[in-house]
């Protein structure tokens, strides 16, 4: 399980100055769990995101005491898309947690490539529920069942893990074929004067 070292942040130090010393400011808080102001390396922090994604629980050291969390929340700037801020929630231990997980889709549509249909992927994530250890980091949607112009991959279709729910409904659309049709232009209406 991936881990990474928090220290505990002087609240007095400006945001801006945490970040020019290499690392992000970032708080942690749960059910349980008082918020608690943090720093953590912005190298490990970029690593940990890019390895465990917003729903792998990852363990926070905090010199001696140990959590386990989720990455809840990472601002980024708007324009420079350097990270500013991370919010870690740490889990209950017995309690299943909902995260958005996202969806990849995998394979070749033969509606699709074979009858010149047009894929519409109508969900890029779908929310779950399992103990926080279950959670995976992403599912696959095998695109390759879309066989005729106007079949669709359902929410039930897509393989779960042991251990973790859907929480949307069985009969959500998650991705369709959709028949190519020829867009009809209008000459223009001729103006009165």
């Amino acid at each position: 399980m991936l881990s990474l070292n928090v220290e505990k942040r002087d609240l007095k130090v400006r945001a801006h100055k945490v970040r020019e010393g290499g690392k992000i400011p970032a708080i942690f808080y749960g059910p349980k769990e008082v918020s608690t102001a943090v720093t953590v390396s912005m190298k490990d922090f970029k690593d940990v995101l890019e390895k465990a994604g917003e729903s792998s629980v990852i363990i926070l050291k905090e010199g001696k005491n140990e959590h386990e969390a989720l990455i809840h929340e990472v601002d980024v700037h708007p324009v420079s898309g350097e990270l500013r801020h991370a919010d870690f929630y740490v889990t209950e231990k017995g309690k299943k947690v909902k995260v958005h997980v996202p969806l990849v889709f995998s394979g070749v549509a033969p509606a699709v490539k074979d009858k010149g249909g047009i894929l519409i992927k109508v969900m890029r994530e779908i929310e779950v529920e399992a103990a926080p250890r279950d959670l995976p980091r992403e599912l696959l949607v095998d695109i390759s069942k879309l066989v005729e112009l106007n079949d669709t991959i359902h929410a039930k279709d897509i393989r779960v893990p042991a251990g973790v729910d859907l929480k949307v409904n069985a009969d959500e659309v998650v991705a369709s074929v959709s028949e190519a049709k020829e867009e009809v232009v209008e000459a223009p209406a001729a103006i009165d004067l």
